[in-house]
């Protein structure tokens, strides 16, 4: 247990480790360092906070998990119930035309070795942390859902010292309301930064540290899922099928996933490059039109939608790695971005990153140190198993950028093989993203409106009703969360250059352009109760004018089984 000290303004709270995101990262790291006391007969006291209702209530992943970390972590997790359902049973590969689909499973054998899934498991991820978390408190870890980290706390020198986390009960204008809660101070030796993707206190860190520079930009994508119950006749256990082409053009970047397991459901979605330049698309409206498409939507007919969610996902790869250490704390898991863009995969990198922060910290506690930077924890990075998966497929993503689906997809292959052949040495080198997914975005005179089809209500949904199945929810009376730089550019810049792609990028309907009875006076509107905390308009906004932040602890969505 933490120990307790009252300051002036709130309530403290120390640790040795503060682990901000009870995610895969946050809580293997916990784990770790609980393992390596009772290996010591030592202790150590560790907290993490998770700005979610419960453990796995913003954790959303397709998700076909890799055990690797897990079986280094808990190498008995079988016999502890972990829940990885499904082993998979088959891999699909499809090109879809928009009338018809080309399967070319049959290549499959093609693809380097790591591009199998035999081995791995579908599973709900969502459930799979909370099984970690029940793993990290029966070992004395401290988590505390709801908790959300809303500011760091620095020392007089500039050191991260630990976190805000907590703070309820003020009102939109500012002001404290009757239910104030100042919120804690919680402080540690060294703190964990394991938000997930675009954290808001990752980024603070980064740029007060320079932690990118050097690097290249990091690339994300959007994902956006739906879960669904099938009739038994569709319900093929352990197939995994992945797409390309239609719904979207060659130069999108992107693909659809649909995964089978537990009882009869099925986890689909799709995957959507944020460095597209149409800024008329829509993802959510992609993904509601590729379910139409005549070799899923039968796979669907006589079901039932039962969740719906949406996230950014890290896509830069080796080339965009931050410097991962920091005057005392790190940054883990998907706050510095190790998703194996290919394979589609990251939770055993973001577990296995989490773990090797923790050996650095634990290391550095038994003999003495806090505050410093982990320097150690780079260096077991870099000769990590981690490293090397990143490294032999860094050129995919930026091949992908410039070649297009078609040809992308086939160089970046290629380049994998010789990755693998010759020990992580490729003709191209180390290729470069270039630009960031916001400065991406084209002009709208350029491109033309795409004309969506409306909803059936049967396979295909509106985004509200979506929204409904996420069951996000916010405390209405509190300062918005997602903050504009400058008001006055979504109507005045963004609206006449880009059409306003907010209103289209975002998966939830949190943006909207409305209109006078006479058309005229477009007017900006943010409904941020509707936000699932993809955190899409931090990363794609092409006047950069959008900032996600920390709503209060408990908002947003509340996935089950996601």
């Amino acid at each position: 247990m933490g120990t307790r000290a009252v300051s002036e303004e709130r309530e403290t709270m120390d640790y040795d480790v503060v682990i901000v995101g009870a995610g895969p990262a946050g809580l293997s790291a916990a784990i770790r360092l609980k393992q390596l006391a009772a290996e010591a007969g030592s202790e150590i006291s560790v907290a993490v906070l998770e700005k979610g209702s419960e453990v796995g209530a913003h954790i959303l992943s397709g998700a076909v998990i890799d055990p690797k970390a897990l079986g280094e972590l808990i190498p008995d997790w079988k016999a502890r119930g972990a829940p990885l359902e499904t082993p998979v049973t088959k891999d699909k590969w499809l090109w879809l035309g928009a009338a018809g689909a080309f399967d070319f499973s049959a290549l499959a054998p093609l693809m380097p070795p790591f591009m199998n899934n035999h081995g791995n498991y579908v599973a709900s991820l969502g459930n799979v942390c909370r099984w970690l978390a029940e793993q990290a408190e029966a070992l004395g870890v401290e988590v505390y859902p709801g908790m959300a980290a809303s500011d760091v706390v620095w020392t007089d020198d500039g050191a991260v010292a630990g976190v805000v986390a907590g703070v309820f009960g003020v009102g939109k204008d500012g002001a404290e309301k009757g239910d104030y809660q100042p919120g804690l101070e919680l402080r540690g030796k060294y703190t964990f930064i394991a938000e997930g993707v675009r954290g808001s206190l990752a980024k603070q860190i980064q740029a007060r540290y320079g932690l990118c520079d050097g690097r290249e930009p990091q690339k994300f994508g959007i994902g956006v899922k739906e879960l669904w119950q099938v009739k038994a006749e569709n319900f093929q256990p352990g197939v995994v099928q992945h797409t390309f082409g239609w719904p979207l053009s060659n130069d999108t970047g992107g693909g659809t996933f649909l995964y089978h397991f537990g009882d009869r459901y099925v986890s689909l979605g799709l995957v959507l490059h944020l460095n597209y330049k149409n800024p008329w698309l829509s993802p959510f409206d992609e993904f509601q039109r590729f379910k139409q498409h005549p070799s899923i939507r039968p796979i669907l007919e006589g079901g039932a939608r039962i969740a719906y969610g949406a996230r950014a996902i890290t896509e830069g790869g080796w080339q965009s790695i931050p410097k991962l250490a920091f005057p005392g704390g790190v940054l883990i898991g998907c706050s510095a971005g190790f998703v194996n863009l290919p394979r589609i995969k990251g939770s055993h990198n973001a577990m296995k990153t989490g773990m090797l922060a923790a050996e650095q910290a634990f290391a550095a506690i038994a003999a003495g140190r806090s505050g410093d930077e982990l320097t150690g924890y780079e260096t077991a990075f870099r000769a990590s198993w981690v490293a090397r998966e990143l490294t032999l497929v860094r050129n995919v993503k930026p091949l992908l950028s410039r070649f297009g689906a078609l040809v992308g997809v086939a160089l970046g292959g290629l380049d994998m093989w010789v990755n693998v052949i010759t020990g992580g040495w490729s003709p191209w080198g180390t290729l470069k993203h270039g630009k960031t997914d916001a400065a991406s975005t084209g002009l709208a005179k350029d491109y033309q409106p795409i004309d969506y089809p409306k909803p059936d209500g049967v396979i295909s949904f509106d985004k509200l009703s979506s929204v409904f199945l996420s069951a996000t929810n916010h405390e209405e009376d509190q300062p918005a969360h997602l903050k504009l730089k400058d008001p006055t550019i979504p109507i005045a810049v963004n609206l006449p250059k880009y059409g306003e792609p907010a209103r289209l990028y975002c998966p939830a309907g949190v943006y909207e352009v409305l209109y006078d009875e006479a058309g005229a006076n477009p007017k900006f509107q943010i409904n941020a109760q509707n936000c699932v905390h993809c955190k899409t308009c931090d990363i794609k906004d092409p006047s950069r004018n959008i900032t996600w932040t920390t709503p209060e602890g408990g908002g947003g969505p509340n996935y089950p089984n996601m």
